[in-house]
């Protein structure tokens, strides 16, 4: 007996599909879900010649509870679209695929005209030999994938469906648990002994574009390569509905190398936006739930000052409020704990909550470990910058050449003859001892941004000079575009500092020639130059990362710091052995951008540390501080 198909739907394609089908299967027509699926109906065409209005909820609702598979097809003004092929209970569902094309298309311009008949064969040839498939036991092509049909040229494309946690019909979020927050630190053996990574990026390039990246239906819909600037970098377009487009960029000095990285850089920010691994399950007061959950005043606030501004977003943190926490986990004093879900993710932009948070701290990984010990190193950079600019400190000046790293210098170089700026770095470690390296920028061209600022902090100092050059690399064309067109613009923010509103303001206030006076304390030139070797002490080399992670930990179990990592890792990274991770220092400086936005209130330590390192001869006052806004890029 002929397996038994049922062809939902009216229109030219169900009848061309149908017609077809006939002579080898028997084949159960309806119009709509409003009969009963035929039970014994080893495949379900659900077939329109225009996408239903209503969306295939219904068709979602009915097959998985009658446990039978199903596929799709319809058109889409000027496209036909064919699959996914949803099985039951597997992820990867229509609705994902709605989800990922909505998502990734919102600007692919269609036109609405009536297929014709050549086009609608063509349509139903790709769902006949899909089902044929099928029903012989094959892997069908449209297993976590659809076809796309341009309908002017019939040129049909396979676009790859990445399951949506967060999918209404089938993502399984489990509920967030402080069981689940539980982190036991395992060995990772790093790639090489001069390595602090415990994956190699090549183990993931079969994965990150075929998984992520794809115009149709990505994560990531765009991939820009930037030829002009001093090294390769490209970036990568994530969309979003809730913040719009954003690029994550990657450096190095390999345009494939770069491709990667970008994708990771866009994955973490990706995870960073909301909760996508986990449901958030606690709505409680901090009075509540004090005895078990981070005070929100160890993180820096803002002032009664700030809070009591015209038009200002946020409002003070109430121990009575009722907000939503997250689990995660202090691996100081090893234990569960709650987090404001506010600072565990990032911030909408649109106000709300009771500070801004961004993304401090996040970090990807090729273990959880990994991510860890990374999200740990941007902490201490932003912090060190910070703490560098607001004590005004003078840190020691750094002679790049003394490290004898041949790829180091050759940057500089670079640096200097294809973009005209020569590079000052600076040592600006804090009392933690995790190197952390200032690297200015200064134009020897007038008709050019005057200076320009990054960090970057690493176990091993030459890593974070690189990372911190690697950073003023990436961005000099873009910042230099932007300067010239909105220089006037800029200029007014000399005089009034609270027109520093976006991140990009931060780094074009420094720009301008006027502002240089503002980093004497780093430009004095009075300074000897110091060595890498007289400025950083060689540590062991571990060959296990877990062991720099523990000895980082025990550094700040000492200094009467907690660690605490929330896991913001999704199913998405994870089905690559990817994780995610936001690491929280309370007590630390956290970055901030917009000067109105600026976060001190309740952190003493930069009054403290100054006097500790030696920059200052007693605690500084809160009227010492560096009132300009940071040039941090």
């Amino acid at each position: 007996m002929n397996a038994i198909i049922s062809i939902i739907g009216d229109g030219l394609l169900a009848e061309f599909v149908c017609g077809k089908l006939l002579d080898s299967y028997q084949v159960i027509r309806q119009t709509d879900f409003t009969k009963d699926v035929p039970i014994a109906a080893k495949l379900v065409l659900v077939l329109h010649d225009d996408w239903p209005s209503s969306g295939y909820i219904e068709a979602e609702e009915a097959l998985q509870q009658a446990r039978i598979p199903w596929l799709r097809g319809f058109i889409s003004r000027d496209e036909g679209i064919v699959g996914p092929l949803v099985r039951p209970g597997v992820p990867s569902c229509s609705q994902c695929a709605d989800n990922r094309r909505f998502t990734a298309s919102t600007e692919y311009i269609q036109r609405a005209v009536s297929p014709s008949l050549s086009e609608l064969w063509h349509v139903a040839y790709l769902l006949i030999a899909e089902t044929q498939r099928v029903l012989r036991g094959s892997r069908a092509h449209t297993e976590e994938h659809m076809y796309i049909v341009n309908l002017k040229t019939l040129n049909s494309s396979l676009h790859f469906i990445l399951p949506d946690p967060l999918c209404s019909v089938c993502g399984r979020l489990s509920d967030d648990s402080s069981e689940a927050a539980n982190i036991s630190l395992k060995p990772r053996p790093k790639i090489s002994i001069d390595s602090y990574r415990c994956r190699p990026i090549d183990d993931l390039k079969q994965h990150l574009v075929k998984d992520y990246l794809d115009s149709r239906t990505g994560l990531f819909n765009a991939k820009m390569l930037d030829l002009e600037s001093p090294f390769a970098g490209v970036g990568v377009n994530l969309p979003s509905f809730l913040v719009g487009d954003e690029i994550t960029g990657g450096r190095s000095f390999s345009y494939a190398e770069s491709e990667l990285t970008a994708i990771l850089e866009g994955l973490e920010r990706h995870c960073g936006i909301t909760p996508r691994g986990k449901r958030t399950v606690i709505y409680d007061s901090y009075n509540h739930v004090a005895d078990h959950a981070l005070d929100p005043s160890m993180v820096g606030l803002y002032s009664k000052e700030q809070y009591s501004q015209p038009d200002f977003t946020y409002e003070p943190f109430d121990p009575d409020l009722p907000i939503d926490w997250i689990w995660g986990y202090s691996l100081v004093r090893k234990c569960p704990i709650l987090v404001p879900e506010s600072l565990a993710y990032y911030s909408s932009g649109f106000g709300g909550g009771f500070v801004q948070e961004g993304s401090n701290g996040c970090a990807l990984g090729g273990s959880l470990e990994e991510a860890v010990l990374y999200g740990i190193l941007e902490v201490a950079e932003r912090d060190s910058f910070l703490m560098t600019w607001y004590a005004q400190l003078p840190i020691p000046r750094l002679d790049p050449y003394s490290t004898n790293d041949q790829e180091l210098r050759l940057m500089v170089e670079r640096l200097h003859t294809v973009a005209g700026y020569d590079i000052h770095l600076f040592n600006m470690t804090m009392e933690n001892g995790i190197p952390s390296i200032w690297a200015l920028a200064k134009s020897v061209s007038p008709d050019k941004m005057n200076l320009i600022c990054a960090a970057g902090a690493h176990l091993d100092p030459v890593r974070a000079a690189k990372g911190a050059i690697h950073e003023l690399a990436g961005r000099l064309l873009f910042l230099q575009e932007k300067f010239e067109t909105d220089k006037d613009h800029f200029l007014q923010m000399l005089d009034d500092p609270f027109l520093v509103c976006q991140m990009e303001d931060h780094a074009m206030l420094y720009g301008l020639p006027q502002a240089e006076e503002r980093l004497q304390f780093l430009l004095d030139g009075q300074r000897p130059l110091r060595t890498f070797d007289e400025e950083f002490k060689r540590k062991a080399s571990h060959a296990d990362l877990t062991d720099d992670l523990k000895d980082t930990i025990e550094i700040f179990r000492r200094l009467n710091l907690d660690v605490i990592v929330v896991d913001q890792s999704s199913l998405e990274t994870l089905r690559n052995g990817l994780h995610c991770v936001k690491v929280l220092i309370p007590g630390m400086l956290p970055m901030t951008f917009g000067h109105h936005l600026q976060r001190l209130t309740g952190l003493d330590r930069v009054l403290r540390v100054p006097a500790e390192l030696g920059y200052a001869k007693e605690l500084l006052m809160a009227g010492q501080l560096n009132p300009y806004p940071h040039p941090f890029l």
